[in-house]
């Protein structure tokens, strides 16, 4: 089969579009037929070497931690799908990803794929979306009502993001570049607040809520707390850099370890054949030309969320 590897660290012209043993599914893992994988930020810090420490890998890798495809075959004991099933799946980080031509995943992380988009666009969901669901309402446990602070609204987190606090009712605020101030407010937000025009925003109520979905410095993160009322949560994705608290008003601050769902999976699957959850993409490379993908979010050059489309044939 054909895969993307990495036989070192280093900067994007490591990956080979190379052959490589198509793997067997062991005991309670299945064989996917890829359709696509997409393009997180946690994918170019392993092939960097970053992230040696919290997400070890053996080399060669094969990167790619979200699955879209086929179930093509069935490990011994398997009997949550089928063969011929289509499933999208968020990938454990530490082994072989789906940027190739099969990929072996574990059952149980597996949720059917939605029937209302194309397979290939279904792999943009599984690790932004989850990351969304998990921030939202297992650490902030938004309620309707509420006043939720989205920073980085942008992103294709931060787009799941506003439209899942919106679903369920809270009022949504977005900080985001000027470029995604459209595309924002589509999504469903009440207010978007251009942080290039307002360095410093001020919220009037306070905000129950505040996610931080952005790489920046220390001090803005820090700023986020005077935006949250007494007794709120500040949830913070960007885990190299700890989310502050403010003990004196009771705001917490909480760091956001995304993991494998299949059941919030399945719920975000639901949402998006409801109509109430959009899938974005902003374009689709072959997954021969995955190295130039790596390239452009090196640069900060991505257009948006980047599917990676596997062979066909």
């Amino acid at each position: 089969m054909k895969a993307v590897r990495f036989h070192e660290y280093g900067d994007p012209g490591v990956l080979r579009y190379e052959d490589a043993e198509r793997p067997e599914p062991g005991a309670g893992q299945v064989l996917i037929r890829v359709a696509a994988t997409s393009f997180n930020g946690v994918d170019g810090n392993i092939r960097g070497g970053f992230m040696q420490g919290p997400i070890p890998v053996t080399l060669p890798h094969t990167p790619g931690i979200d699955v879209s495809g086929t179930v093509a075959a069935l490990g011994e004991g398997v009997d949550t799908v089928q063969v011929g099933d289509r499933v999208v799946g968020f990938l454990p980080m530490t082994a072989d990803g789906a940027a190739a031509e099969y990929v072996v995943a574990p059952a149980g992380i597996l949720a059917p794929a939605p029937t209302s988009v194309a397979l290939t666009d279904a792999a943009a969901l599984p690790a932004v979306g989850l990351t969304a669901w998990q921030a939202l309402f297992d650490h902030a446990k938004l309620t309707a009502g509420q006043r939720v602070l989205i920073n980085g609204a942008g992103g294709a987190v931060g787009g799941y993001a506003v439209q899942l606090a919106k679903n369920a009712g809270a009022y949504v605020i977005a900080i985001a570049g000027p470029g995604s101030v459209d595309r924002v407010t589509a999504a469903g937000a009440d207010e978007v607040i251009d942080y290039t025009t307002t360095p410093a925003p001020a919220v009037t109520p306070a905000v129950d809520v505040a996610l931080n979905l952005a790489p920046v410095e220390p001090a803005r993160l820090a700023a986020l707390l005077n935006l949250i009322r007494a007794g709120g949560v500040l949830v913070n994705t960007t885990v190299w850099m700890p989310a502050p608290t403010d003990e004196q008003r009771g705001v917490r601050g909480i760091d956001l370890f995304v993991r494998s769902d299949a059941v919030q999976l399945s719920r975000l699957v639901a949402l998006v054949d409801a109509g109430e959850l959009r899938i974005d993409v902003a374009q689709r490379v072959p997954l021969a030309e995955l190295a130039a993908v790596h390239t452009q979010a090196a640069t900060n050059a991505l257009p948006g969320k980047t599917v990676i489309v596997a062979p066909t044939a």
